[in-house]
């Protein structure tokens, strides 16, 4: 009877390492970057495994060159959410190697359970 008992608080104990080390991965996210690009490198958004979009770089002479027109403004917004979406499309994998790497050996393989996917 106590053997069982034993059994449930090693892993109650593992349940708490995995909870410590599933964390540590999250917050450690941040440190990763990708960059997408649009209208052939005009635009560039930088983007951070959390998600964020940490930086965006307009060609100054592409700025320029746009005028107040609504065409020149929507082509401008839709470079901008283009080179958001490559940056955060490159970041997805990244996402899930780095939570991988940071949670190796924690849990036994088991075939379709994905730890990337229990983080936001």
């Amino acid at each position: 009877m106590f053997g069982n008992l034993g059994n449930m608080m090693d892993m109650f104990g593992k349940m708490k390492d995995i909870q410590a080390r599933m964390q540590e991965a999250q917050q450690s996210l941040s440190t990763l970057t990708e960059t997408g690009e649009s209208g052939a490198g005009m635009v560039r958004a930088t983007v951070n495994g959390l998600k964020q979009v940490i930086k965006l770089d307009i060609d100054p002479d592409m700025v320029k060159s746009i005028g107040t027109s609504n065409d020149d403004r929507e082509m401008l917004q839709d470079l901008v959410v283009a080179a958001i979406n490559k940056a955060m499309e490159t970041m997805e994998p990244k996402i899930r190697e780095h939570l991988r790497k940071s949670t190796e050996g924690l849990l036994p393989n088991i075939p379709g359970m994905d730890l990337g996917s229990m983080m936001p």
